[in-house]
């Protein structure tokens, strides 16, 4: 599966081309300073046809009919909110790659990496 992370602001820019009823897209849509961009953003998914999966905070119902499927948040301060909206999303990549068969506690070229570090005392 092919991903990008894309900031709210440069959708317009090209990637927003490839959105369509096919195509689920994970937006992050926070009551923060980026708030009315990234809800731009969803409006503009789901203008055109997408299905938008949100990670938002509780009680965003404007967010929440929006989307495809959301995954609400507690709401906390604005310097935790990012931090709680990164565990979806590594529990989501973990789920999928678990469903693909791929070995999540092995990724590619790990232990060469690390093999050459050690015995060029690299770290």
């Amino acid at each position: 599966m092919h991903s990008e992370g894309i900031l709210s602001g440069e959708l317009k820019h090209g990637p927003l081309a490839l959105v369509d009823e096919n195509m689920p897209c994970v937006i992050v849509v926070l009551k923060d300073n980026t708030y009315t961009k990234c809800h731009n953003a969803l409006q503009q998914v789901k203008a055109r046809q997408g299905r938008p999966i949100t990670i938002c905070e509780e009680g965003d119902d404007d967010v929440m009919s929006m989307s495809y499927r959301s995954i609400s948040l507690p709401s906390t301060v604005d310097c935790l909110k990012n931090i709680l909206a990164v565990i979806p999303l590594q529990l989501l990549s973990f789920h999928l790659a678990t469903l693909k068969g791929l070995d999540v506690d092995c990724p590619r070229n790990l232990a060469k990496k690390c093999y050459h570090r050690i015995k060029y005392r690299l770290c």
